[in-house]
């Protein structure tokens, strides 16, 4: 920046009259401090009255934009002649893992594929006092919970190659499950039993309840399992949420809910309560009703046929469920949740479907046909033939689990 047109004080206080929106053109530190250097040397600084001292330091302000103590300072500075600009060098004074030793455990997990931080700190040792290998000396009294900060150092993740990256499945939104207030957003869940697997589904407003049996997880059985699962809704499905396991989260289901323009979630990282309803009903229902014992392989379709005819009715028709409510919060902002209503999912759908006076059923489907199947008979009557169709079944299962 050219200053040497000011040449006296009258021209300074000229500029500074005309300067009220003068932009500062000095970018560098070296630029700045030629500028200072420059006016204390052309004006005799140290001679200057304290009015012409007070003008000076208002034209260093605008060329550097420096503050009244920091420019009384750097003048002190250029005055004794030691005005210049040191780089600065930052010493941490309390560092006491030096690069080497980043280095060093960089190499022990890259041997070891990174093992704990108790047992990587075991390694280090015995490489000093066992082995006698010096360079382990400062490490090796290193805590465990400081190689956990080393590692998240950049040096560190400049080198270390075997570390475990996340792959993004391209399958499913990770997202809390949609709910809409409609009936229509099922949560679904694996139960084994053995050989066996059951496939259990719940919808999250009025707990209707759809299981079906597959003999195993494949492509050969789930998208048939699946296609019978969702014709047992009277409703139309509009979300399948799960867990993030491969059974669900995979092309031959995705294929499927797309073709049906079902919305696909998963269960978030840290969010148990996503899936907590199917997963209660696993207990409750399925593990409850059907136990534990070993199921034939070569029954799958005779539960299939069980389940579709006999125990899903049951369940959503004659077993009443428990809906909230009221949901209270103490001082402490905890939820408690009041159970008020106890209903059949079918009862509980008729009474949204009145409330919203909105038809939920799919094409096809009336409340009067399904009236017939639900007051048929009584939750007593139906549960007794129900019971004796699992019976009957159970017995066959154990006469082929004797031969």
């Amino acid at each position: 920046m050219d200053i040497k047109r000011l040449e006296s004080l009258d021209q300074l206080r000229n500029f500074v009259k005309g300067s009220q929106k003068f932009v500062m053109k000095a970018k560098t530190i070296e630029d700045r401090y030629e500028i200072i250097e420059s006016l204390v040397d052309k004006f005799n600084y140290p001679r200057l009255t304290r009015k012409q001292k007070h003008l000076v330091l208002i034209v260093l302000k605008i060329f550097t934009g420096y503050k009244h103590s920091q420019l009384h300072q750097l003048i002190e500075s250029c005055l004794n002649g030691n005005l210049s600009h040191k780089k600065y060098i930052r010493v941490n004074v309390h560092r006491t893992y030096t690069g080497h030793d980043i280095e060093l455990l960089e190499k022990t997990d890259e041997l070891h594929y990174r093992l704990s931080s108790a047992a990587t700190h075991e390694i280090m040792r015995r490489e000093y006092e066992i082995f006698n290998h010096e360079d382990f000396k400062n490490i090796s009294h290193i805590s465990f919970s400081h190689i956990n900060n080393l590692r998240g150092s950049e040096k560190y993740k400049a080198k270390y190659l075997h570390h475990t990256q996340a792959r993004l499945v391209p399958i499913g939104e990770t997202t809390k499950p949609e709910i809409n207030g409609l009936p229509g957003s099922i949560r679904v869940d694996t139960v084994h039993q053995r050989d066996v697997y059951h496939i259990n589904s719940v919808d999250e407003i009025t707990q209707w309840e759809v299981a079906v049996c597959v003999p195993q997880i494949s492509e050969e059985y789930l998208y048939h399992a699946l296609c019978l699962l969702l014709k047992q809704y009277p409703f139309h499905i509009f979300n399948f949420h799960s867990d993030r396991g491969s059974e669900f989260i995979n092309r031959i289901v995705a294929r499927l809910l797309n073709k049906l323009l079902i919305h696909q979630t998963k269960s978030r990282s840290r969010h148990c309560n996503d899936n907590a309803l199917v997963e209660t009903k696993n207990g409750s229902v399925i593990r409850k009703n059907l136990g534990y014992f070993h199921i034939n392989k070569g029954l799958t379709g005779e539960f299939n046929n069980f389940f579709e005819n006999w125990f899903n009715p049951y369940l959503n028709y004659h077993r009443p469920c428990g809906f909230v409510t009221e949901v209270l919060v103490d001082f402490k902002g905890r939820e408690k949740k009041i159970y008020g209503q106890y209903t059949t999912p079918y009862e509980k759908l008729k009474e949204i479907s009145k409330e919203q006076d909105i038809d939920f059923l799919n094409s096809g489907v009336s409340f009067e046909d399904l009236d017939k199947i639900a007051y048929n008979m009584s939750d007593n009557d139906f549960a007794v033939l129900m019971r004796k169709q699992q019976n009957e079944l159970f017995d066959i299962n154990s006469l082929l689990k004797s031969q």
